[in-house]
């Protein structure tokens, strides 16, 4: 069977005991660290920001849904930081002038993606380790999939979505420690560097539905091999 509409829609939870929210939330938003853990990333980088707590970049992944075109995203991130919880969120993607569709790529819509970040039940405000972790997306990767493609991403990627960031966020204070430690724009305004959006640049959500839909139905289930150690 042969899908030309595709909604994926999960929400993965994880208690990690051993690493802070306040960690779990750099390890989400360092770009350079990022490189180092998310193997289902062909490239990332942000293109431009609406104010300090919001901006816009580029994501394109040719993993994790198991297909053999990449599949990229402009998004529209959004962070929220509080005594008691941790937001981070990627809304609506905004189509850019400045980052039209590639040729062999298939431009995806994610109405929602973002994650939830809690203190653990026995956390304290002076003893913060522990921390619960809520990973939740609803987008579109477009193109024409086969029903097969659907299942394994909410049986096989849903899951291991939790067990990479956990091991990325064991790893991750001592990488910083030896790497610009005290770089962090996302939490320090002052070191942001991006421009200010330009309106004229962002083109409608219309744009993007209407592009030419891909067919990737060839693509056969016993070609592919599951990834045992969940990278």
């Amino acid at each position: 069977m042969v899908v030309d509409f595709v909604l994926l829609s999960f929400q993965v939870k994880g208690h990690f005991k051993d690493v802070s929210a306040a960690t779990v939330y750099d390890v989400l938003h360092d770009p350079i660290y990022r490189k180092l853990w998310d193997n289902n990333m062909l490239e990332s980088y942000e293109v431009c920001c609406l104010n300090p707590m919001n901006d816009i970049g580029y994501y394109a992944f040719i993993k994790c849904l198991m297909i053999c075109g990449p599949h990229p995203h402009c998004y529209s991130g959004a962070r929220l930081k509080s005594t008691e919880a941790i937001e981070e969120s990627r809304l609506c993607d905004p189509e850019i002038m400045k980052l039209p569709p590639k040729k062999n790529f298939v431009r995806g819509i994610s109405y929602i993606t973002g994650y939830h970040v809690t203190l653990a039940d026995n956390a304290t405000r002076t003893d913060q380790t522990g921390c619960c972790v809520t990973y939740v997306t609803q987008s579109d990767p477009k193109g024409k999939l086969p029903v097969w493609v659907v299942n394994k991403a909410s049986q096989i990627f849903a899951p291991k979505v939790m067990k990479k960031l956990h091991k990325a966020t064991q790893n991750y204070e001592k990488w910083k420690a030896k790497n610009n430690p005290y770089w962090k724009p996302w939490i320090y305004p002052d070191q942001l560097d991006l421009p200010r959006i330009n309106m004229d640049d962002v083109l409608s959500m219309s744009s993007l539905e209407a592009e030419e839909v891909v067919d990737e139905t060839d693509i056969k289930e016993e070609d592919v091999k599951d990834d045992e150690n969940g990278d």
